[in-house]
């Protein structure tokens, strides 16, 4: 009798749990629905749009390309949303870049290859995705699996599991990053926000930008600001980590905001700090010059990716990934024969380049014309020679430029009139000469520069010879070419450039152009 009850009391606990049990097996398992939603099985054969054909390489690609980095958001149905591309739009983006001989990096092999080891091949593209959105669990996963491929997704931790089934919960990045097809890295804790950085309301990137304080009438400090962002960024690794994932290496900024007003640049001191302690490499959509993974832009702490939206259609994106990959100066002999490659650098409304070979249209009876060529190509240039041939100028009413290492920080002008040629260096947001010669007068004249290593050296008509030696080195001086047109006179003609063709340079010494 003495042990009557607790053989009650136990027997009652028992029937109690048995009671309960399948109650609290349906919450545990409403519970994993809620954490692990179903995934949808990949588009079928000829779902998205048809691949085309990769066709011949029409030009020599540097050896040992650099990768292309492209930058999607979301994959989903029924969205009004720029930035969420279709399973089979992604489906049929996958499908074309495999077919082409693309292959995908993990974040490691990117980051591998930004520390100076070597391409990964000849084409290789790291696929990236913003934000942490729910579509790529459902979608893009089995759509990677189906390609054998891999990405990388950049996690806004504070949103993980918020806003279902907007976001990613935890347990689906669990089962994403064991799948071995997704490595997660860093989107900030809490900073993909907009906030007000004065008192007249105005609104900018909570990482950006130096908040305004409202109760004290005044923004943040440089230290306050730093310590805030340090906070958050240092929250936003421990949340990666505490959940069983390696350190995050690579940052994606919040919005893309490369560009903006001197506050919220996110090349200010203290970011670019705070950032180079804890990331290999931040990954951006736009630069204020060209930052295509390579030399310049580990140099730069900083990649620029391609954007892939809704709106991008297969050949759009293979065009894109054409144009981004690297292409060594024995690729391209003959620019002027490539009106396509070149961008206009003035606010002329018309393209190609008619103002500048003599062709026409002009901007005007009197005026400026410029264009860049392949500015992201070639970011990694340097071991080249430029011969041109200029024609039509005239004693002090026109002349002509030619840029080399064009889009570093350390670019180099040749001013050539009908009686000089001027070497130019920039200086903040000034062009000073740094040397001049003094020419045989005449209408048309032939120039070479040879751009090696640090060292840069002008040589016109087989004698005039400047040399320059560049206060960047390695990937901050790198840099392809750019020309520009002037005319002064409104009953003259325009200077032209009659030829221009590029070669790998055999050395700074390599045979001067003759006069013929």
């Amino acid at each position: 009798m003495t042990h009557s009850a607790p053989r009650r009391a136990l027997l009652g606990l028992l029937a109690l749990t048995m009671v309960c049990a399948p109650f609290y097996g349906a919450w545990r398992y409403a519970e994993f629905r809620r954490a692990v939603t179903a995934q949808e099985a990949p588009p079928g054969p000829g779902a998205g749009a048809p691949a085309p054909a990769a066709g011949p390489p029409a030009e020599r690609r540097a050896e040992g390309a650099a990768p292309v980095v492209l930058a999607y958001h979301d994959i989903g149905r029924d969205s009004r949303s720029r930035y969420t591309v279709t399973p089979e739009a992604f489906d049929a983006q996958l499908g074309a870049l495999a077919k082409a001989g693309y292959r995908t990096l993990s974040s490691e092999e990117f980051i591998a290859y930004l520390g100076g080891g070597p391409a990964p091949g000849p084409r290789s593209v790291f696929l990236t995705f913003d934000d942490g959105a729910h579509g790529l669990w459902v979608h893009a996963d089995r759509i990677l699996a189906k390609y054998r491929m891999r990405a990388a997704a950049f996690l806004i931790t504070r949103a993980v599991g918020s806003h279902r089934p907007y976001y990613l919960s935890w347990d689906e990045i669990g089962r994403m990053a064991r799948s071995g097809r997704w490595d997660f890295e860093n989107h900030t804790h809490d900073l993909h926000r907009r906030e007000a950085v004065d008192a007249a309301g105005k609104r900018s990137s909570a990482l950006t930008g130096r908040l305004w304080l409202p109760g004290e009438g005044r923004r943040e400090t440089a230290e306050e600001y730093r310590r805030r962002v340090e906070s958050d960024l240092d929250r936003s690794i421990a949340d990666i980590t505490r959940h069983g994932l390696p350190t995050p290496r690579l940052f994606a900024y919040p919005f893309s905001e490369s560009n903006g007003s001197a506050s919220s640049l996110p090349t200010n001191r203290v970011l670019r700090a705070a950032l180079a302690e804890r990331f290999v490499a931040a990954l951006t959509n736009s630069s204020d010059r060209p930052l295509p993974a390579g030399r310049r832009a580990a140099a730069a702490g900083e990649v620029q990716r391609v954007e892939v939206t809704a709106g991008t259609d297969v050949p759009e994106l293979l065009a894109a990934v054409r144009l981004w990959t690297a292409v060594s100066p024995a690729g391209s002999p003959a620019p002027l024969t490539q009106p396509q490659l070149w961008r206009r650098d003035d606010r002329a409304r018309t393209g190609g380049l008619g103002a500048l070979t003599g062709a026409g249209p002009h901007p005007g009876r009197t005026g400026y014309a410029a264009a860049a060529y392949r500015r992201t190509s070639s970011a990694d240039w340097t071991g080249y020679s430029v011969d041109v041939r200029v024609e039509r100028l005239r004693e002090s009413v026109n002349n002509v430029g030619m840029v080399v290492r064009d889009g570093s920080l350390d670019p180099v002008t040749v001013a050539l009139s009908f009686s000089y040629v001027r070497v130019l260096e920039r200086r903040g947001d000034r062009w000073h000469e740094i040397g001049r010669r003094k020419l045989t007068d005449a209408a048309e004249h032939r120039i070479r520069i040879t751009v090696e290593g640090d060292l840069t050296v002008v040589a016109v008509d087989g004698g005039a010879r400047i040399e320059r030696t560049a206060r960047a080195t390695g990937g901050d001086g790198t840099g392809g070419i750019a020309i520009s047109v002037r005319n002064g006179d409104p009953d003259g003609s325009w200077p032209r450039f009659a030829s221009l063709t590029v070669r790998p340079s055999a050395g700074a010494g390599a045979e001067e152009p003759d006069g013929g």
